[in-house]
């Protein structure tokens, strides 16, 4: 055996070793858990841990709301939804100056609201809405950076996975967790309308004005819509009023768009076959991601760390809200060096503790950390949409969308800090429920 000390330094060395050198996440944090408690309890204790303790949490019932919701995005996504939501924010908002990258920040939401990722909504949207913003004579930079900062609405906008994940680490209710992420996600979405008006009042040719569209087109442009859409407000809203688990929901909003969409004409054998595929490999990804943060979890208990930081910050006496900016500053880092959810799988264990101890809400502190790592998502240097942006786009700079996507994190930042000042905004539709 070795000391506490030792252990906590080859448990994080080994992780950050293992992450420098690729090695996926989930591998990486269970490897490391396993190394730092089997230095400190031994390893057998370890390798009993590794089978007992990673079965009985990936066959937990709640988890099975993950490959449900991802299924949901996914039928989505085959079944082409995204084109129809283009297509009718286009014509409700095409006609003022900037309309098309209104109407592409409004159908990220929409899109968002089924779907639940944020490299999905981004890589949807890149095909759907970049090639008509640049005919119709947008800037690359305007172009890119909103739909880079749309895609980051998926993280947020429920059904969230970051925000189910946050709910499973936490023991919070996954259903008051979606309900808190409805309004600021709505005020995510106005304020990129906000930054989009601002732009185009600074650069004004970055963006034509568009024709108006006539009300019977606007109206006729529902009607597709109309079906997928009221299953994710029967989804999120039979979670909300209690007539089923978020689990269930999950089961029924994935049922229920298998369906609607093949009595739409949109579905067929093999896009169906597509769907599973795809929710099979990004399930397995998350879960994987989860097994591993299981184990890195008893390494972190068995050494004392939440504590050890938590007597660390409040020997700093920097005070409740101090602390808090200190952790929004750790998230906002990391976001931009890891991805999104394993920065959440990361950070809370070790942060939770401390906040509670300070008085936070719990429910409010899951919103503004999915709000950090949804910043992440857009900041150099790793930002995954502007990476899927611009895989999609070869002929764009990178650099080029970096500029575009920096009024949005400007934005960003904005509404963490409202939140912080009014969590009431997060909490509203939750304590209505409560």
């Amino acid at each position: 055996m070795v000391s506490t000390e030792f252990a906590i330094f080859a448990g994080f060395g080994s992780l950050l070793l293992l992450c420098l050198l690729r090695v996926p996440i989930g591998l990486a944090m269970g490897a490391s858990g396993i190394l730092g408690f089997g230095l400190l309890s031994g390893f057998e204790p370890a390798f009993r841990m590794l089978s007992h303790s990673v079965i009985a949490t990936l066959s937990d019932y709640t988890m099975g709301l993950i490959p449900l919701f991802i299924l949901m995005g996914a039928v989505a996504v085959a079944s082409g939804l995204s084109r129809d939501l283009f297509h009718a924010a286009q014509l409700w908002l095409g006609q003022r100056r900037g309309g098309l990258a209104m109407a592409t920040l409004a159908s990220c939401g929409g899109f968002s609201a089924i779907c639940g990722s944020s490299a999905a909504t981004a890589a949807t949207m890149t095909r759907v809405a970049l090639p008509e913003m640049l005919r119709q004579g947008y800037s690359e930079r305007l172009t890119t950076g909103s739909i880079a900062a749309g895609g980051t609405l998926g993280v947020l906008i429920p059904p969230s996975i970051a925000l189910a994940v946050y709910g499973l680490l936490t023991q919070q209710s996954v259903g008051l967790l979606f309900m808190a992420g409805v309004l600021p996600g709505l005020l995510a979405i106005g304020f990129y309308m906000l930054t989009v008006a601002i732009w185009l009042k600074i650069r004004p040719d970055d963006a034509p004005k568009g024709s108006r569209a006539g009300w019977r087109d606007r109206f006729l442009s529902l009607r597709r819509l109309g079906p997928i859409l009221l299953l994710s407000v029967f989804v999120i809203g039979g979670i909300y009023g209690g007539l089923f688990t978020p689990t269930e929901a999950g089961a029924l909003g994935a049922a229920g768009a298998i369906v609607l969409t093949a009595l739409m004409g949109a579905m067929s054998w093999s896009r169906l076959f597509q769907s599973l595929a795809e929710s099979v490999r990004t399930a397995a990804a998350i879960l994987l991601i989860m097994a591993g943060a299981v184990l890195f979890g008893y390494f972190l208990a068995a050494t004392g760390t939440p504590q050890r930081v938590a007597e660390l910050l409040t020997a700093s006496q920097l005070g409740p809200y101090g602390t808090l900016l200190l952790i929004i500053l750790v998230l906002l880092v990391l976001g931009c060096l890891i991805d999104a959810l394993a920065v959440v799988i990361l950070v809370v264990p070790i942060v939770y503790p401390i906040v509670m101890q300070m008085g936070f809400d719990p429910i409010w502190f899951g919103v503004i950390v999915t709000m950090c790592v949804e910043v992440g998502l857009i900041t150099p240097p790793f930002g995954l949409n502007v990476f899927v942006i611009k895989g999609l786009s070869k002929r764009t700079s990178i650099w080029t969308i970096y500029r575009g996507v920096t009024p949005f994190i400007v934005s960003d930042l904005v509404r963490i800090g409202l939140l912080i000042l009014f969590p009431s905004l997060v909490l509203f539709l939750p304590n209505l429920m409560r």
